[in-house]
């Protein structure tokens, strides 16, 4: 019996979703300067919700699916960076 393992999101993608995110949102900073493992909220990156609205827009144009803001799982998804791209990972059909 084979266990299905979810894509992780690699060093590649994690510049890629942070340059998406530095480009929507016209942040004045570089996209390696983006932690990873840090909050995208409060302490960390800073954003609040209408960011992260714009973020999801330009995710769901770019990586072919959408991201909805009814979804349970949105804390978990926009935690920090490599969440965000982990699930792009899971979920991308482009």
């Amino acid at each position: 019996m084979t266990q299905e393992i979810a894509p992780q999101a690699d060093d590649a993608l994690l510049q890629e979703v942070a340059q998406l995110m530095v480009s929507a949102l016209n942040l004045d900073l570089d996209p390696a300067e983006i932690a990873p493992d840090a909050p995208l909220f409060g302490d960390g990156l800073g954003l609040d919700s209408i960011d992260i609205l714009e973020v999801a827009l330009v995710v769901s144009k770019r990586y072919g699916f959408q991201l909805r803001s009814d979804n349970d799982d949105n804390v978990r998804i926009f935690t920090s960076l490599r969440s965000l791209a982990t699930h792009i990972a899971s979920n991308r059909t482009t």
